[in-house]
Protein backbone atom coordinates (compact mmCIF):
# COMPACT_ATOMS: atom_id res chain seq x y z
CA UNK A 1 0.00 0.00 0.00
CA UNK A 2 1.24 3.44 -0.58
CA UNK A 3 0.43 6.82 -0.62
CA UNK A 4 1.96 9.78 -2.38
CA UNK A 5 4.33 11.91 -0.18
CA UNK A 6 2.12 15.23 1.52
CA UNK A 7 4.19 18.84 1.35
CA UNK A 8 1.89 21.51 3.21
CA UNK A 9 2.82 25.22 4.87
CA UNK A 10 2.90 25.48 8.04
CA UNK A 11 4.28 28.78 9.57
CA UNK A 12 7.06 29.05 6.65
CA UNK A 13 8.10 25.39 8.14
CA UNK A 14 7.67 22.27 5.42
CA UNK A 15 5.52 19.60 7.00
CA UNK A 16 6.10 16.20 5.49
CA UNK A 17 3.78 13.44 6.10
CA UNK A 18 3.95 10.22 4.67
CA UNK A 19 2.14 6.76 4.61
CA UNK A 20 4.42 5.18 2.02
CA UNK A 21 5.96 1.94 1.29
CA UNK A 22 7.74 2.09 -1.83
CA UNK A 23 10.51 4.45 -3.02
CA UNK A 24 8.94 7.00 -1.15
CA UNK A 25 9.40 8.81 2.80
CA UNK A 26 8.15 6.21 4.40
CA UNK A 27 8.66 1.94 4.73
CA UNK A 28 5.77 -0.26 7.01
CA UNK A 29 7.68 -2.27 9.26
CA UNK A 30 4.40 -4.70 9.33
CA UNK A 31 1.46 -5.51 7.60
CA UNK A 32 -2.24 -2.99 8.49
CA UNK A 33 -4.39 -6.24 9.15
CA UNK A 34 -3.95 -8.47 11.99
CA UNK A 35 -3.21 -11.97 11.48
CA UNK A 36 -6.02 -13.94 10.62
CA UNK A 37 -7.16 -15.94 13.29
CA UNK A 38 -10.68 -16.41 12.15
CA UNK A 39 -10.73 -20.67 12.26
CA UNK A 40 -8.96 -20.56 15.53
CA UNK A 41 -12.14 -18.28 16.83
CA UNK A 42 -14.54 -20.47 15.21
CA UNK A 43 -12.72 -23.79 16.78
CA UNK A 44 -12.56 -21.79 20.34
CA UNK A 45 -16.11 -20.68 20.40
CA UNK A 46 -17.94 -23.88 19.50
CA UNK A 47 -15.64 -26.33 21.77
CA UNK A 48 -15.57 -23.77 24.61
CA UNK A 49 -19.55 -23.02 24.19
CA UNK A 50 -20.19 -26.77 24.42
CA UNK A 51 -18.27 -27.74 26.86
CA UNK A 52 -20.18 -24.64 28.79
CA UNK A 53 -23.36 -26.52 28.30
CA UNK A 54 -21.73 -29.24 29.52
CA UNK A 55 -20.40 -27.76 33.03
CA UNK A 56 -23.61 -26.34 33.52
CA UNK A 57 -25.18 -29.18 33.51
CA UNK A 58 -22.54 -31.35 35.43
CA UNK A 59 -22.74 -28.74 37.84
CA UNK A 60 -26.29 -28.50 38.80
CA UNK A 61 -26.77 -32.16 38.77
CA UNK A 62 -23.47 -32.82 41.22
CA UNK A 63 -24.08 -29.63 42.78
CA UNK A 64 -20.77 -27.98 42.78
CA UNK A 65 -20.28 -24.62 43.03
CA UNK A 66 -16.36 -24.74 41.58
CA UNK A 67 -17.85 -26.29 37.96
CA UNK A 68 -20.74 -23.79 38.36
CA UNK A 69 -17.51 -20.84 38.78
CA UNK A 70 -16.20 -22.36 35.75
CA UNK A 71 -18.64 -22.83 33.61
CA UNK A 72 -19.33 -18.53 34.34
CA UNK A 73 -15.32 -18.14 33.70
CA UNK A 74 -15.84 -20.36 30.77
CA UNK A 75 -19.03 -18.52 29.60
CA UNK A 76 -17.53 -15.08 29.81
CA UNK A 77 -14.65 -16.20 27.81
CA UNK A 78 -16.83 -17.22 24.79
CA UNK A 79 -18.19 -13.96 24.76
CA UNK A 80 -14.80 -12.59 25.19
CA UNK A 81 -13.85 -15.08 22.36
CA UNK A 82 -16.80 -13.70 19.82
CA UNK A 83 -15.86 -10.04 20.94
CA UNK A 84 -11.77 -10.76 20.01
CA UNK A 85 -12.83 -12.35 16.81
CA UNK A 86 -15.16 -9.42 15.68
CA UNK A 87 -12.44 -7.03 16.33
CA UNK A 88 -10.68 -8.27 14.28
CA UNK A 89 -12.68 -8.36 11.39
CA UNK A 90 -13.70 -4.95 11.97
CA UNK A 91 -10.58 -3.50 12.05
CA UNK A 92 -10.10 -4.63 8.43
CA UNK A 93 -12.40 -2.14 7.36
CA UNK A 94 -11.37 0.03 5.15
CA UNK A 95 -11.20 3.70 6.33
CA UNK A 96 -13.64 6.43 5.48
CA UNK A 97 -13.99 9.88 5.48
CA UNK A 98 -15.21 10.16 8.51
CA UNK A 99 -13.50 7.31 10.48
CA UNK A 100 -9.66 8.25 8.65
CA UNK A 101 -8.09 5.02 10.34
CA UNK A 102 -11.03 2.69 9.75
CA UNK A 103 -12.00 0.88 13.18
CA UNK A 104 -8.46 -0.79 13.97
CA UNK A 105 -8.90 0.66 17.84
CA UNK A 106 -11.99 -1.48 17.70
CA UNK A 107 -9.54 -4.09 18.69
CA UNK A 108 -8.31 -2.34 21.67
CA UNK A 109 -12.05 -1.50 23.00
CA UNK A 110 -12.63 -5.40 22.88
CA UNK A 111 -9.68 -6.13 24.62
CA UNK A 112 -11.36 -3.31 27.25
CA UNK A 113 -14.38 -4.96 27.12
CA UNK A 114 -12.85 -8.62 27.75
CA UNK A 115 -10.83 -8.02 30.74
CA UNK A 116 -14.07 -5.94 32.71
CA UNK A 117 -16.37 -9.30 31.75
CA UNK A 118 -13.75 -11.45 33.57
CA UNK A 119 -13.70 -9.24 36.37
CA UNK A 120 -17.20 -9.05 36.98
CA UNK A 121 -17.60 -13.19 36.65
CA UNK A 122 -15.17 -12.41 39.57
CA UNK A 123 -17.70 -10.80 41.45
CA UNK A 124 -20.38 -13.34 40.85
CA UNK A 125 -18.50 -16.21 41.61
CA UNK A 126 -16.84 -14.79 45.24
CA UNK A 127 -20.14 -13.36 46.47
CA UNK A 128 -21.13 -17.51 45.86
CA UNK A 129 -18.16 -18.96 47.00
CA UNK A 130 -18.46 -16.82 50.36
CA UNK A 131 -22.14 -17.73 50.98
CA UNK A 132 -21.42 -21.82 50.51
CA UNK A 133 -18.53 -21.41 53.06
CA UNK A 134 -21.70 -20.53 55.48
CA UNK A 135 -24.24 -23.47 53.85
CA UNK A 136 -21.96 -25.98 52.30
CA UNK A 137 -23.58 -28.59 50.08
CA UNK A 138 -22.76 -32.34 48.98
CA UNK A 139 -21.25 -32.38 45.71
CA UNK A 140 -21.29 -35.20 43.52
CA UNK A 141 -17.67 -35.74 42.73
CA UNK A 142 -16.59 -37.94 40.43
CA UNK A 143 -18.96 -36.09 37.71
CA UNK A 144 -17.42 -33.01 38.35
CA UNK A 145 -14.02 -34.66 37.85
CA UNK A 146 -14.68 -36.31 34.31
CA UNK A 147 -16.39 -32.63 33.38
CA UNK A 148 -13.54 -30.70 34.29
CA UNK A 149 -10.99 -33.16 32.96
CA UNK A 150 -11.81 -32.55 29.25
CA UNK A 151 -12.02 -29.08 30.40
CA UNK A 152 -8.40 -29.15 30.72
CA UNK A 153 -7.80 -30.40 26.86
CA UNK A 154 -10.18 -28.70 25.67
CA UNK A 155 -8.73 -25.33 27.10
CA UNK A 156 -5.37 -26.15 25.70
CA UNK A 157 -6.01 -27.13 22.75
CA UNK A 158 -7.45 -24.32 21.96
CA UNK A 159 -4.64 -21.82 23.66
CA UNK A 160 -2.49 -23.41 21.65
CA UNK A 161 -4.31 -22.05 18.28
CA UNK A 162 -3.60 -18.25 19.65
CA UNK A 163 0.16 -19.21 21.11
CA UNK A 164 1.51 -17.29 18.12
CA UNK A 165 -0.31 -14.06 18.31
CA UNK A 166 1.56 -12.72 21.66
CA UNK A 167 2.02 -9.47 19.33
CA UNK A 168 -1.64 -8.57 19.08
CA UNK A 169 -2.81 -7.45 22.48
CA UNK A 170 -6.57 -8.79 21.49
CA UNK A 171 -5.22 -12.01 20.26
CA UNK A 172 -3.37 -12.43 23.56
CA UNK A 173 -6.21 -11.58 25.81
CA UNK A 174 -7.69 -14.66 23.99
CA UNK A 175 -4.64 -16.78 25.18
CA UNK A 176 -4.56 -15.90 28.34
CA UNK A 177 -8.48 -16.98 29.24
CA UNK A 178 -7.61 -20.23 27.46
CA UNK A 179 -4.56 -20.92 29.21
CA UNK A 180 -6.28 -19.96 32.66
CA UNK A 181 -9.10 -22.19 32.41
CA UNK A 182 -6.79 -25.02 31.73
CA UNK A 183 -5.20 -23.86 34.53
CA UNK A 184 -8.44 -23.85 36.34
CA UNK A 185 -10.22 -27.02 35.16
CA UNK A 186 -7.00 -28.64 36.35
CA UNK A 187 -7.45 -27.12 39.75
CA UNK A 188 -11.21 -28.37 39.88
CA UNK A 189 -9.96 -31.93 39.01
CA UNK A 190 -8.04 -31.98 41.92
CA UNK A 191 -9.61 -30.17 44.19
CA UNK A 192 -12.31 -33.04 43.26
CA UNK A 193 -10.06 -35.83 43.83
CA UNK A 194 -9.34 -34.50 47.53
CA UNK A 195 -13.05 -33.89 47.96
CA UNK A 196 -13.60 -38.07 47.54
CA UNK A 197 -10.70 -38.38 49.70
CA UNK A 198 -11.73 -36.08 52.55
CA UNK A 199 -15.66 -35.74 52.32
CA UNK A 200 -14.14 -31.84 53.31
CA UNK A 201 -16.99 -29.60 51.83
CA UNK A 202 -15.66 -26.34 52.12
CA UNK A 203 -13.13 -27.19 49.73
CA UNK A 204 -15.66 -26.46 46.88
CA UNK A 205 -16.43 -22.63 47.92
CA UNK A 206 -12.22 -22.47 48.59
CA UNK A 207 -11.59 -23.45 45.01
CA UNK A 208 -14.10 -21.12 43.76
CA UNK A 209 -12.45 -18.40 45.75
CA UNK A 210 -8.89 -19.61 44.22
CA UNK A 211 -10.18 -19.43 40.79
CA UNK A 212 -11.33 -16.11 41.01
CA UNK A 213 -7.82 -14.66 42.36
CA UNK A 214 -6.02 -16.99 39.18
CA UNK A 215 -8.69 -14.90 37.13
CA UNK A 216 -7.88 -11.77 38.88
CA UNK A 217 -4.32 -12.03 38.61
CA UNK A 218 -4.54 -12.89 34.56
CA UNK A 219 -6.58 -10.35 34.01
CA UNK A 220 -5.00 -7.44 35.46
CA UNK A 221 -2.10 -6.86 33.08
CA UNK A 222 -4.18 -7.00 30.55
CA UNK A 223 -6.60 -4.75 31.56
CA UNK A 224 -3.76 -1.96 32.57
CA UNK A 225 -2.94 -2.68 28.74
CA UNK A 226 -6.08 -2.09 27.50
CA UNK A 227 -6.89 1.12 29.15
CA UNK A 228 -3.44 2.97 28.59
CA UNK A 229 -3.78 1.84 24.41
CA UNK A 230 -7.42 3.44 25.27
CA UNK A 231 -6.26 6.29 26.41
CA UNK A 232 -3.53 6.68 23.54
CA UNK A 233 -0.33 5.78 26.13
CA UNK A 234 2.36 4.97 24.03
CA UNK A 235 2.18 1.06 23.28
CA UNK A 236 4.53 -1.72 26.11
CA UNK A 237 7.52 -1.67 24.62
CA UNK A 238 8.13 1.66 23.35
CA UNK A 239 10.27 4.00 25.31
CA UNK A 240 9.32 7.43 23.84
CA UNK A 241 12.26 8.70 25.75
CA UNK A 242 14.34 6.34 23.49
CA UNK A 243 12.85 7.35 20.07
CA UNK A 244 12.90 10.66 20.90
CA UNK A 245 16.94 10.24 21.64
CA UNK A 246 16.85 8.56 17.99
CA UNK A 247 15.19 11.50 16.42
CA UNK A 248 17.71 14.01 18.32
CA UNK A 249 20.40 11.68 16.61
CA UNK A 250 19.55 12.14 13.16
CA UNK A 251 21.76 14.35 10.98
CA UNK A 252 21.13 18.05 11.04
CA UNK A 253 18.73 17.52 14.25
CA UNK A 254 18.60 20.36 16.64
CA UNK A 255 15.56 19.53 18.75
CA UNK A 256 12.30 16.96 18.53
CA UNK A 257 8.98 18.65 20.32
CA UNK A 258 5.43 17.83 19.99
CA UNK A 259 6.16 14.05 19.73
CA UNK A 260 3.59 11.13 20.38
CA UNK A 261 3.23 7.77 20.00
CA UNK A 262 -0.10 5.96 20.36
CA UNK A 263 -1.38 2.46 18.87
CA UNK A 264 -3.92 2.92 16.08
CA UNK A 265 -5.04 -0.77 17.25
CA UNK A 266 -3.55 -3.76 18.98
CA UNK A 267 -0.71 -4.45 16.72
CA UNK A 268 -0.40 -0.57 14.76
CA UNK A 269 1.33 1.96 16.23
CA UNK A 270 1.53 5.85 14.95
CA UNK A 271 3.51 8.78 16.26
CA UNK A 272 3.90 12.61 14.94
CA UNK A 273 6.87 14.63 15.77
CA UNK A 274 8.42 17.73 14.59
CA UNK A 275 12.19 18.04 14.07
CA UNK A 276 14.40 21.74 13.58
CA UNK A 277 16.55 20.89 11.19
CA UNK A 278 18.38 24.41 10.20
CA UNK A 279 19.85 22.72 7.29
CA UNK A 280 17.73 20.78 5.39
CA UNK A 281 18.64 20.24 1.33
CA UNK A 282 17.96 16.44 1.31
CA UNK A 283 14.49 16.95 2.97
CA UNK A 284 12.81 13.77 0.70
CA UNK A 285 15.65 11.79 1.75
CA UNK A 286 15.83 12.32 5.05
CA UNK A 287 12.15 11.24 6.02
CA UNK A 288 12.17 8.83 3.66
CA UNK A 289 15.68 7.15 5.74
CA UNK A 290 13.76 8.60 9.44
CA UNK A 291 10.79 6.79 8.22
CA UNK A 292 12.08 3.74 7.86
CA UNK A 293 14.39 3.83 10.79
CA UNK A 294 11.16 4.16 13.18
CA UNK A 295 9.45 1.18 11.27
CA UNK A 296 12.39 -1.05 11.86
CA UNK A 297 13.86 -0.43 15.04
CA UNK A 298 10.75 1.07 16.82
CA UNK A 299 8.00 -1.12 14.66
CA UNK A 300 6.31 2.47 14.34
CA UNK A 301 4.67 1.93 11.14
CA UNK A 302 2.37 4.99 11.02
CA UNK A 303 4.98 7.76 11.05
CA UNK A 304 4.32 11.50 10.29
CA UNK A 305 6.99 14.18 10.35
CA UNK A 306 7.17 17.88 10.35
CA UNK A 307 10.36 19.32 9.57
CA UNK A 308 11.15 23.28 10.78
CA UNK A 309 14.22 25.41 9.89
CA UNK A 310 14.71 27.11 13.07
CA UNK A 311 13.56 30.54 11.78
CA UNK A 312 12.76 33.54 13.78
CA UNK A 313 9.39 32.53 14.25
CA UNK A 314 9.29 29.87 17.19
CA UNK A 315 7.03 26.97 16.89
CA UNK A 316 3.81 27.08 19.24
CA UNK A 317 4.27 23.68 19.87
CA UNK A 318 7.84 23.56 21.47
CA UNK A 319 7.39 24.17 25.18
CA UNK A 320 7.47 20.86 26.70
CA UNK A 321 4.05 21.26 28.50
CA UNK A 322 2.46 21.97 25.26
CA UNK A 323 0.02 18.96 23.49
Amino acid sequence: MAHDHHDHSHHDHDHHHDHGAHGHAHDHGHSHAPKDFGRAFAIGVALNFGFVLAEVGAGLWSGSLALLADAGHNLSDVLSLLLAWGATILARRAPSARRTYGLRKVTILASLANAVLLLVAVGVIGAEAVRRFAEPADVATLPVMIVAAIGVVINTATALMFMRGHDDLNVRGAFLHMASDAAVSLAVVVGAGVMALTSLGWIDPALSLGIAVVIVLGTWGLLKDSVNLALDAAPKGIDVGEVRSWLTALPGVTDVHDLHVWAMSTTETAMTAHLTRPSNPDGDTFLHSACEGLAKRFNIGHCTLQVEMGGAEVCRLSPAEAV
